[in-house]
């Protein structure tokens, strides 16, 4: 378990903050590209790592992240105008590029006065479908985040994000957290057509072994579950730091035709809410179905305004307390909908001193130490792990071992293929 002091070093991140300083040491997706559909469109509010900031898209099509308040009298810049490559405040006017420099100032008569003001901006990226950030130190700006799902086609891949009402630690272990998925997501009635979730290899394999093996970006590690004379069925994952989970995909396990990957990222808006990202893409020339991001449902689950779910903890995640009975575990329709009630049951911030771990548990420790060790170095001015670019080609496996063999020598060149995609 944790110290309550620990406890606080890890799920704080505003500004100043320890936590807050490593995970502005990487790149962040910020928004869907969609969101931001056409240049000089209306501006979006965001907020991220407790600070409320405002994106658009300008006349050229390029990207600003600036903090919301205009630095004039600190009006929200969500009110601004669009035009002609910049924000424009309705205030007074004051007229703000994608990287922050103030490019007109109409309510002041002399001419040099704009060029001493700059609004707070942060660098951005698109790639993936997805607008990325980055808040640190400029000169600690490491290389672009190209996870393998940026690099396909669009039409072979598939992203969507959902708010998570908790801190973002308790959505992060929670999808790490390999053992809770044959219980917790299990499927009770084969034939229900309305419920997703697990059943076959999760429910006729024993309990797993965890293996978690450290590396320069954060960690291998795998669910190792007995299956007596065939050996063992293994899930092999990523944890890729600061907030990243790569995991096989649902709709490709053992003995499938094609091979497709997920993954989440978990992003802090502030100390009390977090949005989970969710990806999925296949790297063997397969098409993702014909499914539009945009819609209400689909990986992310049914949403309302602003990305919440629509089973959300107001209405109890719409339980179903007969679907529970004869369905599946929960009563709750849609995996990733589970997994975000019971990590927002444990309240918006758990005190982790009052656990009780257990072997299975290693994913989740490991995660947490690479964590405060990381928050470490940065404080002595080191860099942390993950900021280079070795995850780039990793992908994460599932197949059926034999009885003898080991998992790492079973996948290895399939976890970090030779050829990895690259754009």
């Amino acid at each position: 378990m944790l110290t309550r002091e620990e406890n606080e070093l890890l799920t704080r991140t505003g500004p100043g903050t320890p936590m807050g300083e490593l995970l502005r040491r990487y790149w962040m997706p910020a928004l869907l590209s969609w969101e931001l559909p056409e240049p000089d469109g209306a501006p979006v509010e965001l907020k991220l790592l407790g600070e409320r900031l405002v994106a658009f898209r300008d006349t050229n099509g390029r990207v600003g992240i600036l903090e919301e308040a205009c630095p004039h009298r600190l009006v929200s810049l969500f009110y601004g105008r669009n035009e002609e490559c910049g924000l424009r405040c309705v205030y007074h006017g004051w007229k703000f590029d994608v990287d922050g420099r103030c490019v007109d100032m109409p309510n002041e008569p002399a001419p040099n006065f704009k060029d001493r003001i700059r609004a707070k901006a942060y660098p951005t990226v698109e790639l993936g479908g997805a607008i990325w950030t980055y808040m640190g130190p400029a000169e600690k700006q490491p290389p672009l985040p190209k996870y393998e799902f940026t690099q396909v086609p669009v039409t072979h891949r598939q992203v969507t994000k959902t708010w998570e009402e908790c801190n973002w630690l308790q959505g992060l272990e929670g999808g790490i957290d390999t053992a809770h998925a044959g219980i917790m997501h299990r499927v009770l009635a084969s034939n229900s057509g309305r419920v997703a979730g697990t059943g076959g290899l999760w429910l006729s394999s024993g309990s797993p072994v965890v293996e978690v093996d450290e590396t320069d970006y954060g960690y291998t590690y795998a669910g190792v579950r007995p299956r007596g004379d065939q050996g063992a069925w293994v899930r092999s994952y990523h944890f890729v730091m600061p907030f990243t989970q790569i995991r096989p995909s649902q709709d490709s396990g053992v003995g499938q035709r094609h091979e497709h990957i997920s993954g989440h990222f978990w992003v802090p808006m502030d100390d009390t809410n977090h949005m989970v990202w969710n990806w999925h893409y296949s790297f063997d020339g397969e098409e993702m179905p014909n499914w539009d991001a945009r819609m209400p449902s689909g990986r992310g689950g049914e949403q309302i305004e602003h990305f919440r779910k629509l089973r959300n903890r107001d209405n109890h995640y719409q339980v179903d307390r007969q679907m529970q009975k004869s369905e599946n575990y929960t009563g709750i329709e849609g995996i990733n909908t589970q997994d975000h009630a019971v990590q927002e049951s444990m309240g918006p911030l758990v005190d982790r001193s009052r656990e009780h771990l257990i072997p299975t548990d290693r994913a989740v420790i490991t995660a947490r130490n690479i964590l405060l060790r990381a928050v470490k170095t940065v404080q002595e001015g080191g860099d942390p792990p993950g900021v280079g670019d070795s995850y780039w080609g990793i992908r994460a496996i599932e197949d059926i071992v034999p009885p003898g063999q080991d998992w790492r020598d079973a996948f290895r060149d399939r976890i970090r293929p030779r050829e990895p995609i690259f754009a």
